[in-house]
C-alpha cells in the first residue's frame, strides 16, 4: 500500500492543480492577450490591450484587441464617432444607459452609435475578448464617465 500512496497523492494533486489552473487561465485569442491596459483607470478589474491598427490619416479608425478578466468592465463612456465591438471569445456584457444588459457571446457584433453612453466587459465568471473598432476618426473622441456600480453590473 505504501508504494501506491505517493502515486495516488500525485494524481489527486495533479488533478486539483489542473482544475485550479483552468479557473485562472485566460481565453484563447488569435491576436494574443497584450499588455495590461494603459487606460486601466477607466476600467474596473484587470484588462489587457493589444493594438492591432493605430489611428492614422488614411484609414480613419483604430482597432484594438481587448481582453477582460472575469468581472472586469469599462466605465460608462461614449464615443463621438461611434464604436464597433466584435466578440472573439468568452462571455461578456454590454449595456446602453437606460437599457437592459445584453449578454455577449463569441461571434456577436455590437454597433454603438455616436454619443451613446454605454459600458462593456466580461461576465462575472468568464473571460471575454473583443475587437474594438473606433470609427470616424480623427473626430472620434472618447468621453469617460463614472464607473459602473456593482448594482448596475449584476
Amino acid at each position: 500500500m505504501r508504494k501506491f500512496l505517493p502515486i495516488l497523492f500525485l494524481i489527486s494533486f495533479s488533478t486539483i492543480a489542473g482544475a485550479q489552473e483552468m479557473n485562472k487561465s485566460e481565453i484563447d485569442t488569435i491576436f494574443g492577450r497584450g499588455e495590461p491596459n494603459p487606460y486601466g483607470r477607466f476600467f474596473t478589474g484587470q484588462t489587457y490591450l493589444k493594438m492591432l491598427s493605430a489611428k492614422d490619416d488614411v484609414w480613419n479608425s483604430s482597432i484594438g484587441n481587448v481582453t477582460f478578466e472575469p468581472g472586469a468592465r469599462t466605465n460608462w463612456h461614449k464615443h463621438s464617432g461611434g464604436q464597433i465591438l466584435l466578440v472573439l471569445d468568452g462571455r461578456g456584457r454590454y449595456q446602453e444607459r437606460g437599457g437592459e444588459i445584453r449578454t455577449l457571446h463569441k461571434g456577436d457584433v455590437v454597433r454603438i452609435a455616436p454619443d451613446v453612453e454605454h459600458w462593456h466587459g466580461a461576465a462575472p465568471d468568464a473571460w471575454m475578448t473583443h475587437i474594438s473598432i473606433e470609427t470616424n476618426l480623427p473626430h472620434n473622441a472618447s468621453t469617460w464617465l463614472e464607473p459602473v456600480s456593482e448594482a448596475e453590473y449584476k
